[in-house]
């Protein structure tokens, strides 16, 4: 029995939306993660006398990935046929 290209497209698009669903709930673990260590790198920094506020290059760093990685996660498109078409003409 072969699959059809309606059945083909439907898989294919359970599958891409399965794909985002995995990266949204990456996503939200990876906010979590940088929410509790930065915490507890500020509750340290405070515990040993507040001086020069090194927690910040650990937040600035790690918060630049963290918001590239939303915007991949939240504002990248689908790929169009269109897309794929213009790649496979370039590789010609």
């Amino acid at each position: 029995m072969t699959a059809s290209p309606e059945n083909l497209d439907e898989s294919t698009a359970r599958e891409n939306a399965r794909h985002r669903v995995e990266r949204k709930r990456k996503f939200r673990g990876d906010l979590v993660a940088y929410a509790v260590i930065n915490s507890l790198l500020i509750g340290v920094w405070a515990a040993t006398g507040l001086g020069y506020f090194w927690p910040g290059w650990v937040l600035g760093g790690w918060g630049v990935m963290l918001i590239l990685d939303a915007w991949n996660t939240y504002n990248r498109g689908a790929v169009s046929d269109e897309e794929v078409d213009r790649e496979l003409h370039r590789s010609r």
